[in-house]
């Protein structure tokens, strides 16, 4: 409770115009703003027409067109939105609004620079608004503060942002370093892939060359007993056809001497001699046959479907 008593006593002791403690407060009556003297010399400029006759009286709260004294006696000068007021502010010389291009000018009282900030609203405004107008029952802060505060905030923010647009990009170049790695290690093991295959088959390319070669020798072996028995009965064919051209001629002969003188040269021995040649000399059955170098590959088959990484290498 005391806490909260010295704050609305530190409050009470602000002026609305500076935001600083008082000096040399002002009392404006009936409403009893208080102001600094200098901040109400400030806001409001003296009037000769209103300067009071003998005591300073105090004027109420300033209204358009009218002046508001001081506890000395002097009488202060018309409200700020009065055409009079606006004359005495700027005196001779070029407009006021001719510095609206280094000052903020505030919409509802044009002659003010906008020299606080309203907490409540979130709005920069003048003193006057807060004095007077929309901001009266706000709280306020000096516009340098508020800036410096939320330009720092800004600032801050800002490092934040940047520091994590660093830590983006830098896992975004960590994560394209991995997309590289992953590929060169995907090259790397897909040579690896292939050698590995090519090992197999350059052994099944041995294997099958040397089953080749057995097939052809066996080939050749058996066509090589088979043309000679070719032969050897191709002789025997030969001898018996001219044995048979020399019988028939024999027969054919019409002199008997001649045919006994041909008879005598043993043709009927030759002739009995060559019909007792054998003819067993015969391949036996299935020598043909080549069905033996058959292989079985489907267990071979299955084996290589079955090839699969290596999960725990």
């Amino acid at each position: 409770a005391e806490a909260r008593s010295m704050e609305s006593l530190e409050k009470q002791l602000i002026c609305p115009i500076c935001l600083e403690m008082f000096t040399k407060p002002v009392v404006i009556l009936p409403c009893q703003h208080n102001l600094c003297r200098k901040c109400a010399n400030d806001v409001f400029q003296v009037r000769p027409d209103r300067a009071p006759n003998g005591g300073g009286g105090l004027d109420p709260a300033p209204a358009p067109g009218r002046a508001v004294g001081t506890p000395g006696g002097a009488a202060l000068g018309a409200a700020p939105g009065s055409a009079g007021a606006a004359r005495s502010r700027r005196g001779p010389g070029p407009p006021l609004h001719a510095k609206a291009e280094q000052h903020l000018m505030c919409e509802e009282h044009e002659d003010e620079r906008i020299n606080i900030y309203c907490l409540r609203c979130e709005a920069p405004t003048c003193s006057l608004c807060k004095v007077f107008g929309a901001h009266k029952d706000c709280e306020v802060a000096p516009l340098p503060a508020v800036y410096q505060r939320q330009k720092s905030e800004l600032s801050d923010g800002i490092a934040m942002l940047v520091a994590g647009n660093d830590r983006i990009q830098a896992i975004i170049t960590q994560m394209e370093e991995i997309c590289h790695t992953i590929e060169e290690n995907g090259r790397r093991q897909k040579q690896h892939l292939g050698l590995r295959f090519d090992s197999l088959y350059g052994i099944l390319e041995e294997r099958k060359k040397e089953l080749l070669q057995s097939i052809a020798r066996e080939q050749e072996e058996k066509v090589q007993r088979v043309r000679g028995l070719i032969r050897q009965y191709g002789d025997h064919l030969e001898a018996s056809s001219k044995l048979v051209e020399s019988a028939i001629q024999a027969m054919e002969e019409p002199q008997m001497a001649v045919y006994l003188q041909l008879l005598g040269l043993c043709l009927p021995c030759r002739i009995t001699d060559m019909s007792k040649v054998s003819m067993s000399s015969r391949p036996e059955p299935g020598y043909e046959n080549m069905d033996h170098f058959s292989i079985n590959v489907d267990y071979v088959a299955e084996m290589l479907r079955t090839i699969e990484f290596q999960t725990g290498a």
